[in-house]
């Protein structure tokens, strides 16, 4: 008798939590529905103004549309489709661009600062001069992006993919690229000051010429990598792969390279002042 009681009883609470999970998850289902559906008035309104500051546009079908010089600082992009959208000069500041599909946008000039760009998709983008100050890529898909020239300063790039992206002379002063895929960027003529590069993948990367003073390169994978001409002074690459890289002319003075991989690397005329070579592998 106890025994059926207590399967009852049971039975009971499972029914309970059981009808309890579907109420949450139809709940978060309505929510998902409203966060995603565009307001109608304001996609009209930036289609007629090509100005809708702050407005409600998340999951948008803006395909292919002309939004050249745009106003759209804070506005709502969740999961809009932007995919070859022409935002040449456009103000998104702080806009919320999370989930959104930039494949192939123009973003070329455009104001970008405090943007949010968590999981966004912007493949072979151009985003050449672009001002992205302080701008939040976390598990961003930039790869093949053109960022010639763009300003990144204090920009979050986190667990994001670059592979094969242009960052030519582009400003990255105080940017976190922690444990970010960086393979076969050109980082040429690059302004690198106190970057966060720890655990990067940088294999094949160009760098040449960039100013990489301070940088925290500690157990960045630089696997052939081109550093000729870089200044590298003070930077920190304990433990950091550079098997087979080019540091031809480079300036590695008061350089952590303790622990790090030097096979097959080329450091001829390189300047290793005051180094720190303990525990290096060549």
């Amino acid at each position: 008798m106890k025994n059926l009681i207590k399967r009852k009883t049971l039975l009971t609470t499972l029914s309970f939590v059981c009808i309890s999970l579907l109420f949450v998850f139809s709940v978060e289902s309505a929510d998902l529905k409203v966060m995603i559906n565009p307001n109608q008035q304001d996609v009209l309104k930036l289609k007629e103004l090509n100005s809708c500051e702050g407005c409600t546009l998340s999951g948008a079908n803006l395909r292919k549309a002309n939004l050249s010089k745009a106003k759209l600082s804070r506005a709502n992009l969740i999961f809009a489709d932007l995919t070859e959208t022409n935002l040449a000069e456009a103000d998104l500041i702080e806009a919320d661009l999370t989930k959104a599909n930039l494949t192939g946008a123009n973003l070329t000039g455009a104001n970008l600062v405090g943007a949010k760009f968590i999981r966004v998709n912007l493949t072979e983008a151009n985003l050449t001069e672009a001002n992205l100050s302080r701008a939040r890529f976390a598990w961003a898909n930039l790869i093949g992006a053109d960022l010639t020239k763009a300003n990144l300063t204090e920009v979050y790039l986190r667990g994001s993919i670059l592979t094969g992206a242009n960052l030519t002379e582009a400003n990255l002063v105080g940017a976190n690229l922690k444990e970010t895929n960086l393979s076969r960027v050109n980082f040429s003529g690059a302004n690198l000051l106190f970057v966060d590069f720890t655990k990067a993948n940088l294999r094949e990367a160009n760098l040449s010429g960039a100013k990489l003073i301070e940088t925290y390169l500690s157990g960045a994978n630089l696997m052939r990598a081109n550093l000729t001409e870089a200044n590298l002074s003070g930077a920190d690459l304990t433990g950091a792969d550079l098997t087979e890289a080019n540091l031809s002319g480079a300036d590695l003075t008061g350089v952590d390279l303790s622990g790090a991989d030097l096979t097959g690397a080329d450091l001829t005329g390189a300047d290793l002042t005051d180094a720190d070579m303990s525990g290096v592998k060549r």
